[in-house]
């Protein structure tokens, strides 16, 4: 049988109970895949483990069971094959936005020269937009363009799979559906690989080409998976106009809201 890309196995996160006497189960039997090239979406309620499994595809944190093959290769520990933006950008703050780019390709590419490591950089500062603020310090940035640093800086390693926790919660909407038609303009031009957790049901629809619903902690699971058949070719503005839109995100909405009755509660972007 040929393997995806990435196949998630019996994955398991269990921690000792605060009392010592025995261990909670955050999640287990969690299996899924990601074909090359695909974006996955995962949203569920608060407890349910979505930024822990993505720790473990990530490298920074241990699965209790189960595995993690990403290309052949079983993931064990960090590597700069799997680029992470997550909701705080991260940013070195006294380096200038150029400067924190530079410093993953460096990384990356240690034999470059200085010229071919600001080239490189300056390319995915520009498909952010940012061209014309590269010399600036993260205190002199909004949280928008912060956050376009980022993910300029996790493009910029060009890793083999990138990994995205909530990296738009904290902006205000207009910025949040300006950037995130960037970064579906980029994934598709890239072909880039993506795991990403959103709370927002649109969001989730607008990027994903297929979107996991996990069930409520303890002991959470994949409980379904949704196909996102809507055309390639969309964008925030136009999203709830095309056919089929209105009965993936009424799944989405349904889903949620069952688990919420189900003693989940959680403020979910619908």
């Amino acid at each position: 049988m040929a393997r995806h890309f990435l196949q998630v196995e019996g994955l398991a996160r269990r921690y000792p109970d605060a009392r010592g006497k025995g261990e909670t189960t955050v999640f287990e039997n969690v299996d899924f895949h990601i074909d090359r090239g695909e974006v996955v979406c995962v949203i569920g309620h608060s407890g349910c483990g979505k930024t822990t499994i993505l720790n473990i595809l990530a490298g920074i944190d241990m699965a209790s069971a189960g595995v993690v093959i990403m290309d052949g290769r079983e993931v064990a520990g960090p590597s700069l094959d799997r680029g992470v933006v997550f909701q705080a950008h991260a940013l070195l703050p006294w380096l200038t936005a150029l400067q924190n780019v530079a410093f993953g390709v460096r990384s990356r590419w240690p034999d470059y020269s200085r010229s071919q490591v600001e080239e490189h950089s300056m390319r995915y500062l520009e498909m952010v937009g940012l061209g014309r603020a590269v010399h600036k310090k993260p205190a002199e940035l909004s949280g928008g363009m912060k956050q376009r640093v980022g993910i300029a800086r996790a493009f910029a390693v060009q890793p083999k799979m990138l990994l995205l926790d909530e990296p738009f919660g904290a902006l205000d909407a207009l910025t949040r559906g300006t950037i995130q038609d960037e970064l579906l303009a980029i994934v598709r031009a890239t072909g880039q690989t993506v795991f990403m957790i959103t709370h927002d049901v649109d969001e989730a629809i607008l990027l994903a080409d297929r979107i996991l619903l996990m069930s409520g902690g303890p002991h959470a699971r994949i409980a379904e998976t949704v196909a996102v058949t809507l055309p390639q070719e969309r964008s925030r503005a136009t999203l709830h106009h095309l056919p089929q839109y209105q009965d993936i995100r009424n799944r989405l909405v349904d889903f949620l809201m069952e688990k919420e009755k189900a003693g989940h509660p959680e403020e979910v972007s619908a």
